[in-house]
């Protein structure tokens, strides 16, 4: 299925009769497996969550991709990272020659990493990474929109057909990742807006800012909000005018997710604001989200609670690229093995577990 528009995107995510049979069906296979019942906790809930999605209790995680997205922020004219824009080039190339933090974390996961050109500053077509470009970086935020409705529509679709590429290779599991300094800046104004929450409560550091550079952050995001007016009711909108191509690309990665039934794991905080933005779009989407870990970046935990996901890791981890979320791999899959592999009641002379009432 070819999603053409957003409309289209939308209306594709639909429920299944199948996907409750087979989430009872995944239920069924844990309390077969011979150990105390519901005692993987989450880990058990994700696969049973992933056979929802897939319709199926037959579960499988690989081949497994993490798809990063990379794009400027014009906001950054405003001092509100440590580093200028070339940084997001140079991590870019880096990914390309997988040699970025998240593949060598992602080697460990056995994971692939693809790297996807969705905006970033004067980047030249480069071999490996994939060119998706929506514009060439964002505006400044704080001087107007930071790309058009038409722009942000794009970026959308963009991160939907990534999913559909994924799917027609083979792959059973996405993570999001993304690069793009000055997206911690965005992020906390996407979820600002959307949270309906203080901009100073949602805005941290990123990436090590002193108090200055955060004092000029709060700043930025709260002169951007007052520029633009984003809609809270429309997340495109919000988007359009203070988000950035890689949050909006996301967002199409996870309303992809539910579209061609591919989990997807979020990363951390610039992540699951465009998780909440996919669900805000279409609610129906949820069940292709999958939490990895909580940021430590202050809204990381409130945007997971609205999205209602809970994170399997908390290490505070705030590297971006999608490392969180290749994290969590290495879980699923021991999870997975006890699930697929385990001794069963049957096979042990053990009596199986039964549910106790209060």
């Amino acid at each position: 299925m070819d999603i053409r528009t957003i409309a289209e995107a939308l209306s594709a995510i639909t429920p299944s009769s199948a996907e409750q049979a087979a989430r009872d069906a995944a239920h069924r296979q844990w309390a077969s497996i011979a150990k105390p019942l519901g005692s993987l906790g989450l880990l058990e809930t994700a696969l049973e969550d992933i056979a929802f999605l897939t319709c199926s209790e037959h579960i499988s995680l690989r081949p497994r991709t993490v798809l990063l997205l990379c794009a400027d922020n014009g906001v950054v004219r405003q001092g509100v990272a440590q580093t200028d824009h070339t940084v997001t080039a140079a991590v870019t190339r880096n990914a390309a020659k997988n040699c970025s933090s998240v593949c060598k974390m992602a080697a460990v996961a056995g994971c692939a990493v693809v790297p996807v050109d969705m905006g970033v500053i004067d980047f030249p077509p480069t071999p490996n990474v994939l060119d998706r470009r929506t514009g060439n970086g964002t505006a400044d935020i704080t001087q107007g929109p930071a790309m058009s409705r038409e722009q942000a529509e794009q970026a959308v679709l963009a991160g939907i057909g990534l999913v559909r590429e994924q799917k027609e290779q083979g792959v059973h599991l996405l993570a999001t990742g993304e690069m793009g300094i000055g997206n911690t800046t965005t992020s906390s104004a996407v979820a600002s807006v959307l949270l309906d929450r203080p901009v100073r409560e949602m805005t941290g550091r990123g990436a090590g800012l002193s108090d200055t550079g955060l004092r000029r952050k709060v700043w930025a995001i709260e002169t951007a909000l007052e520029k633009n007016r984003p809609n809270p009711g429309d997340p495109l909108d919000v988007l359009a005018k203070v988000g950035g191509f890689d949050i909006a690309g996301m967002c199409g990665i996870f309303l992809g997710g539910a579209i061609y039934r591919v989990p997807v794991l979020m990363d951390g905080f610039i992540s699951t604001a465009a998780a909440l933005c996919a669900v805000r779009l279409c609610p129906g989407a949820k069940k292709a989200v999958f939490a990895s870990h909580v940021s430590a970046e202050p809204a990381g935990r409130l945007i997971l609670d609205k999205v209602g996901k809970k994170p399997l890791i908390t290490a505070e981890m705030r590297l971006g690229e999608g490392a969180g979320a290749v994290a969590l791999m290495p879980m699923l899959d021991m999870a997975l093995a006890l699930y697929s592999e385990g001794t069963t009641f049957d096979g042990t002379g053990i009596e199986a577990y039964t549910p106790q009432g209060e």
